[in-house]
C-alpha cells in the first residue's frame, strides 16, 4: 500500500473522501478517513471512516445495513482528496435519501428537494 505515502492528510490526520456510485455516477456522500480507515477500506472492501463529531471509526452500513462495496479508489493531483467509487446497497444518507446531496439551491436562493427517500430513518435507526 505504498500509494498511501502520496496522500496528504490534514493537521488532524484526515482526508476527505467523496463517495460516488460506480453505476450511474451519482455523488452519494462525503466523509473523512484517516490512514487506518483508508487501510481498513482497502482490506475489507467496505467504506470505513473517521467520525469527527463522535471521534470514532465507523463502517458505512453498520447501523442501517446500507453498505457500500468499494470498486475503485482514486486520489486527486494534490493527494488531498479521495474519490471512492462504490456499489451502493440501499440509501447512502442517514436521512433516508439515496444521496446526501438532495437539496438543490435554485438561482433565486430557494431550495428544491431533488431526491426521494429510499428508506425511513426512524424505522432503520429505531427512533
Amino acid at each position: 500500500m505504498n500509494f498511501i505515502e502520496n496522500i496528504k492528510f490534514d493537521q488532524n490526520g484526515l482526508v476527505p473522501a467523496i463517495i460516488q456510485d460506480i453505476e450511474d455516477g451519482t455523488v452519494l456522500m462525503m466523509a473523512y478517513m484517516n490512514k487506518d480507515a483508508l487501510i481498513a477500506t482497502i482490506n475489507t472492501g467496505k467504506t470505513n471512516f473517521w467520525s469527527r463529531s463522535r471521534q470514532k471509526y465507523w463502517i458505512k452500513g453498520e447501523s442501517s445495513g446500507h453498505t457500500q462495496d468499494v470498486q475503485e479508489i482514486y486520489y486527486d493531483c494534490d493527494g488531498d482528496t479521495l474519490l471512492i467509487k462504490v456499489k451502493q446497497h440501499g440509501g447512502a444518507c442517514h436521512t433516508g435519501y439515496r444521496s446526501c446531496f438532495y437539496s438543490k439551491v435554485e438561482s433565486d436562493g430557494n431550495v428544491t428537494i431533488v431526491g426521494e427517500k429510499v428508506f425511513d430513518p426512524d424505522k432503520v435507526y429505531n427512533k
